[in-house]
């Protein structure tokens, strides 16, 4: 897919030498040619970040040595030259203030997730983007993926029937011993409250399956039950988490996060089961969704194919059997963000692209969902969670 207009320039705040998310945004917003990076606050070390700019093809007056610096630095060139957008690729503590800034100066942001450390952020980020008439998008990358928007599409078309009960679980076993002892970088601020927030495996993968959830299903959460556990001696946040959640409408569902699970790789899994049907979506085989009947038939639908919805196929990049994946997904996010933008400004026409991300309300409603969590673990309860953010 090509570009349908100018590139948008954009800049990005962190991802510096050896960040891996880092480089799958970048690799995301290149793929598509919709965007140029044109500068960036790599690192907090001035000379790493100049180092990086310049592996990237960045000119060295546009790569900075802070944050701070590219908002005014870019604030202050022509329009026709400055950033349109800024990327947020830091660890969670950052996000929140780099945002502000950006949003400050005038400038879209799309940033990591979560969100923020604390609700009253989000909120204040929410206000902020719809008081600048900002467009702000948090990159939940599996909502990208073709077979989530055709999940999406069905559920939404009543073909499950009545929802009855979800089951979402995302687990991985990279923390099953103490790395961040042993230095490991992106170890050591994720079990790092001061810079994790109050959660780790909540905040990092759970966050991801409860937005999942909520972009499938179009349910919101009323109230909930979690329990959270520190399994690694010597970790400061939990590392496994399981959240029973009421839904509206009175639905079931049962979210799982963990990062202690010995042999899991990167194992995200959607059920969604309705009166009439169920679907089930597994990210570890992105291009195949199964559809079971009552009766306990399994139907296998397959990315690139002729049966599935328009939204599906719009989010298709290769032909049937040609293997999409994560990269893909988050470039679909990335695109969809830079159409948007368009249209915004040109007063065109809107696509199945326009407004398909997950915007920064989304985004709110997951650093609630974790602190709604965190407090039922506190007092070993039910607790109210039912939200709704600044718009």
């Amino acid at each position: 897919m090509t570009s349908t207009g100018p590139r948008i320039r954009y800049g990005m705040v962190g991802g510096g030498p050896g960040a891996f998310i880092g480089a799958v945004h970048r690799m995301a917003a290149a793929l598509d040619g919709e965007y140029d990076l044109v500068a960036g606050a790599f690192s907090s070390d001035a000379e790493r970040s100049r180092r990086m700019g310049d592996e990237l093809g960045v000119a060295p007056a546009r790569s900075y040595a802070s944050f701070q610096e590219m908002a005014r630095s870019e604030a202050a060139l022509p329009p026709d030259e400055r950033i349109q957008v800024v990327s947020i690729v830091t660890p969670n503590h950052l996000h929140f203030p780099v945002a502000r800034t950006f949003l400050e100066h005038g400038f879209h942001v799309i940033c990591d997730k979560p969100l923020t450390n604390t609700v009253e952020d989000a909120e204040a980020l929410c206000r902020m983007a719809a008081e600048g008439g900002r467009i702000f998008a948090v990159t939940h990358n599996y909502t990208g993926y073709p077979l989530v928007k055709e999940a999406r599409e069905r559920v939404g078309s009543g073909a499950l029937g009545g929802l009855r009960k979800i089951v979402v679980e995302y687990s991985q076993g990279w923390l099953r011993t103490l790395l961040e002892a042993e230095g490991h970088k992106q170890a050591a601020w994720r079990g790092d409250p001061d810079q994790a927030g109050v959660s780790s495996a909540l905040g990092d993968i759970g966050s991801h399956a409860h937005d999942l959830v909520r972009y499938v299903t179009g349910l919101e959460v009323v109230r909930l039950f979690a329990d959270l556990g520190t399994v690694v001696p010597g970790r400061k946040l939990e590392d496994d988490a399981t959240v029973i959640m009421e839904m509206e409408g009175g639905v079931r569902a049962l979210l799982t996060a963990s990062q202690i699970s010995t042999g899991e790789r990167n194992h995200l899994r959607l059920r969604v089961y309705g009166s009439e049907g169920a679907l089930d979506w597994c990210q570890e085989d992105p291009n195949e969704l199964h559809l079971l009947g009552p009766e306990g038939t399994r139907i296998t639908l397959f990315a690139g194919t002729g049966t599935l919805s328009a939204r599906a196929r719009a989010h298709t990049r290769l032909p049937s059997g040609h293997p999409e994946g994560f990269v893909e997904a988050f470039a679909n996010l990335y695109r969809n963000v830079a159409r948007t933008l368009r249209t915004r400004d040109t007063g065109g026409e809107s696509g199945p692209f326009d407004g398909d991300f997950p915007t920064v309300q989304d985004g709110s409603h997951g650093v609630h969902f974790i602190h709604r969590a965190v407090e039922s673990h506190r007092v070993g309860g039910w607790v109210d969670a039912a939200y709704t953010p600044p718009k």
